[in-house]
């Protein structure tokens, strides 16, 4: 393996990191409907359980209103029944054609709470990144002999910026996401 290699390597798990934090904070509910909100959510049809973009259409008719327009109307009570059973503190309404999902504004006591699971979840992708930088050290010390001491220090010192700069990234988005919850 080699530098170029590990440092490849390395920045392509630290932007999947990213990804999945950016992920994760699309399914933290912020007073604003998303329909990322629903993204996951599993729906019994047909005998199996499928994800519910598979029996309907999730659409945002307005900022405080989610849709879903389900295509088999015989599912609509299996998709009432799995949104309420996710615990996501929502609450379907069906009209027969449509299920239409009010999105409630949230109290200051949930708002600290989504603060804190955001938190949680910037957590666990900083200790994802810095698995990242002790796997690429540790690639970088397997391959120490080929190369001289002040190139090893160099490339050390690479890997630390390339985490702390990771690491930043991830403040930030926790930041703006802190931010976009406290305001809804």
């Amino acid at each position: 393996m080699s530098w170029d290699q590990i440092k490849s390597d390395m920045q392509s798990q630290m932007q999947k990191a990213e990804e999945a934090l950016k992920k994760d904070f699309a399914g933290l509910r912020t007073g604003r409907a998303s329909t990322a909100l629903l993204d996951g959510l599993m729906v019994e049809a047909y005998g199996s359980v499928v994800p519910l973009n598979q029996v309907g259409n999730v659409s945002v008719p307005d900022a405080r209103t989610l849709s879903i327009s389900v295509w088999d109307k015989s599912l609509i009570k299996s998709v009432e029944k799995a949104i309420t059973e996710a615990n996501l503190g929502l609450n379907p309404m069906n009209d027969g054609q449509l299920i239409r999902i009010p999105i409630p504004p949230l109290s200051e006591e949930r708002r600290v709470e989504l603060v804190k699971v955001a938190a949680r979840f910037t957590e666990d992708v900083r200790v994802a990144v810095r698995n990242h930088r002790r796997e690429a050290l540790d690639a970088l010390k397997a391959i120490k002999e080929s190369m001289s001491e002040d190139d090893y220090k160099r490339y050390e010192k690479e890997v630390q910026d390339l985490t702390d700069k990771a690491i930043a990234t991830l403040d930030e988005m926790l930041k703006n996401k802190e931010t976009e919850i406290k305001q809804v």
